[in-house]
């Protein structure tokens, strides 16, 4: 049994000098969950699963119904669930997989081009199905309810999608200057990728760098990666996340399924949840476009540097440079300061209470920086 985490391309720290506030995001997701009369079925979430089921050609959940809330599409219990049950089983050919894409597209890509945007190719291919007989109740697309039931563009949160004017909400974060590194690199990817696409109109029309982007954050927002590389796999992708959740997407190889097994009881009409990933923060704002208000794997990055105008400047840089401490990523203290050091903060939790936390090697950067003579620092070596 392989566990499946959900895709997350970056996982740096949120910085002390951003905290995530309900006001400043796109949606306010520290909302308490919706009530059961706002997310009953509807036409569409109720032909959803005997579509699939029938694809599968086996049963996926006889405890679940998917429903609308304030956050999209979710999974709610249809009857009473026990810690232990087993709440969905979606077999490997009911899942949209890398294996899907054209062996002529596939060998005209090159190396370097990421699964996840082989993945958004398939997923642009099946979107082309479905909107050339969008006119018509029809669809070439044996996939059309599950590309139908995801979030169009202005639905989706993650900060690439997010205006000049949010973006300066978080400027003096690392998640700011990651969301640009982000869009560059989906940028490269499609220009590598824009020849093959024009090679086959019939197949992706014409595609955009916008398309290709949309595609992208469905895929890296929404699969998980599998022995398959990456997989999105349809009705298991619409739980929700609680970081507190023991509750993971497990892959049996052997069985060709992947399930989710619930780690507590619910009541019906309950919403089911699971835990995309230990997350901080910072990584759940950049892929998924919301945080959470009690994360308990949230961690904050600390930036320190080592003034120049220190009179033990020159023993206390050595000292440094002998035990590696680890230096900065932010570009702007990198340029002026090479003695800047980066260093990352959890919460720690031990038998008797909360840990403090702090990392030895801030602790032996504290003890240098605060050195006063020769002495105090010989004793550090």
């Amino acid at each position: 049994m392989r566990f499946g985490a959900r895709i997350a391309r970056f996982s740096s720290p949120l910085s002390l000098l951003f905290s995530p506030n309900p006001s400043h995001l796109r949606r306010n997701l520290f909302s308490s969950a919706p009530s059961a009369k706002a997310c009953r079925l509807n036409n569409e979430c109720g032909e959803f699963l005997p579509w699939l089921q029938q694809k599968a050609g086996s049963e996926i959940s006889t405890v679940l119904f998917l429903g609308n809330s304030i956050f999209g599409k979710s999974l709610y219990a249809s009857r009473a669930i026990q810690a232990g049950d087993c709440v969905l089983k979606v077999p490997y050919s009911a899942q949209i997989t890398l294996d899907m894409l054209p062996l002529e597209i596939s060998q005209l890509l090159l190396h370097g081009i990421d699964n996840v945007s082989r993945l958004a190719l398939v997923l642009m291919a099946e979107q082309k199905l479905g909107a050339v007989h969008i006119a018509s109740s029809a669809s070439e697309s044996e996939w059309a309810p599950y590309i139908n039931s995801l979030p169009h563009m202005d639905e989706m949160h993650n900060t690439i999608f997010w205006s000049k004017d949010e973006l300066c909400i978080i400027y003096q974060s690392p998640v700011y200057k990651e969301t640009l590194e982000q869009k560059e690199h989906i940028e490269k990817e499609y220009s590598a990728i824009q020849p093959v696409l024009d090679q086959f109109p019939q197949i992706f029309g014409d595609t955009q760098l916008e398309t290709f982007m949309h595609a992208y954050a469905l895929v890296s927002s929404r699969a998980w990666r599998t022995s398959k590389g990456v997989s999105l796999i349809p009705f298991a992708d619409f739980l929700n996340h609680d970081g507190m959740s023991d509750s993971v997407l497990l892959s049996d190889d052997s069985k060709e399924i992947s399930e989710v097994i619930a780690d507590r009881n619910y009541t019906v009409d309950e919403e089911v949840m699971i835990r995309y990933g230990k997350f901080s923060n910072a990584t759940l704002l950049l892929d998924f476009g919301f945080t959470l208000p009690h994360n308990i794997h949230d961690q904050v990055q600390l930036m320190m540097d080592m003034p120049s105008e220190d009179p033990l400047y020159v023993a206390k840089l050595e000292l440094l440079h002998r035990h590696c401490l680890p230096k900065s990523t932010n570009s702007q203290t990198s340029k002026t300061n090479s003695t800047g050091s980066s260093f990352i903060i959890k919460e720690v939790r031990s038998h008797g209470g909360k840990g403090k936390g702090i990392p030895q090697a801030l602790l032996a950067f504290a003890r240098v920086l605060s050195a006063t003579s020769l002495e105090v620092i010989h004793l550090q070596n």
